[in-house]
């Protein structure tokens, strides 16, 4: 059997480098050298720090995560690499550059359903997104979004920035991101969006998508809603409670909030869509080389247990930062 060393997360702000045997390739299975893999900083933040309330532990589990809530765990689902073996029912995939919802890890084996093809034009280092664009594709979609829609993106991390790129290819869209630090606003320009401070942003929105993960953000947004408008909430609190202004206005103005979560297709969608379908959506939006403003870091495989707590720090300055294999 081949080794393979992986990233887990042993304790609060502690990971380590453990290695693990390969099992055997089944004859629908394929085996993976990684290229790359990215660290999800909000969901990852949360599981380094053990704050997985225990109701949410099953509906928490990456698709191919070793261990249990809290620790140990190996957690994480940004994965891409090239298929060098695979069993004989999957042999068009060896050779292939493919992303899978896998921790992070050198080598693995999962079943081939489980990996979808990245698209010639889009390089492993910015594929890596994949997986969080898809979870901006599920919230657009839940806030519905129309053409000519005021709109207003809560948080500029990875997601909310992500949310904003594609809200503002809808047509007559007019789109401002929101954040209390502006540092990212060169970022936003080059994703074709502006970004303002909370005191300046625009008021009687038509639809607002909150990815901040603060109760002060949730609250900003609904603020910026116009009557009837309706603010679809991306961010995860874990096992945090948040203080929301649901007072003054909230009720005369019938104001809505949608929770968006990624692992449900919405329902007026799902007869027609598989979450894989979905996949493969953002990974053909990634052609877009505009997406390469939100990589911003690089660090080898080897020192992932020393920089991952300081990657996933809340209120850290980092975007999509990746590490290399």
């Amino acid at each position: 059997m081949s080794v393979a060393t992986a990233l887990w997360a042993t304790g609060p702000g502690r990971a380590e480098l453990r290695d693990e045997l390969l099992p055997v390739i089944g004859t629908a299975d394929v085996e993976i050298r990684t290229e790359f893999s990215a660290v999800s900083r909000g969901t990852e933040a949360l599981v380094l720090a053990g704050a997985v309330p225990p109701s949410q532990h099953d509906t928490m589990r990456a698709p191919f995560q070793s261990g249990e809530f809290p620790f140990p765990v190996k957690y994480g689902y940004l994965s891409v690499g090239t298929v060098e073996q695979a069993g004989p029912r999957a042999l068009d995939l060896v050779g292939r550059r493919v992303f899978c919802l896998h921790p992070h890890q050198d080598r693995y084996v999962v079943p081939a359903s489980a990996v979808l093809p990245v698209p010639a034009a889009v390089p492993p280092g910015r594929a890596v997104l994949a997986g969080m664009l898809e979870t901006a594709v599920n919230g657009v979609w839940d806030a519905g979004l129309g053409i000519g829609d005021r709109v207003s993106v809560v948080g500029a991390g990875v997601l909310g920035l992500l949310v904003a790129a594609l809200a503002v290819r809808v047509p007559g869209t007019d789109v401002e991101a929101v954040d209390v630090r502006t540092d990212r606003a060169g970022t936003a320009e080059r994703l074709g969006f502006r970004l303002v401070a909370p005191d300046d942003a625009r008021r009687e929105r038509d639809v607002v998508l909150h990815t901040s993960g603060t109760g002060p953000g949730l609250t900003t947004g609904l603020q910026l809603l116009g009557d009837e408008g309706l603010l679809a909430e991306l961010s995860w609190y874990g096992d945090r409670s948040v203080e929301v202004g649901l007072g003054e206005g909230f009720h005369s103005r019938r104001l809505t909030i949608r929770a968006s979560q990624v692992g449900r297709v919405p329902p007026a969608r799902a007869p027609r869509w598989t979450t894989r379908r979905r996949l493969a959506l953002a990974l053909d939006l990634l052609c877009d080389e505009r997406f390469d403003a939100l990589l911003d870091g690089v660090t080898p495989f080897g020192r992932a247990a020393e920089v991952l707590p300081g990657i996933a720090a809340v209120g850290g300055d980092a975007l999509c930062h990746r590490f290399s294999y």
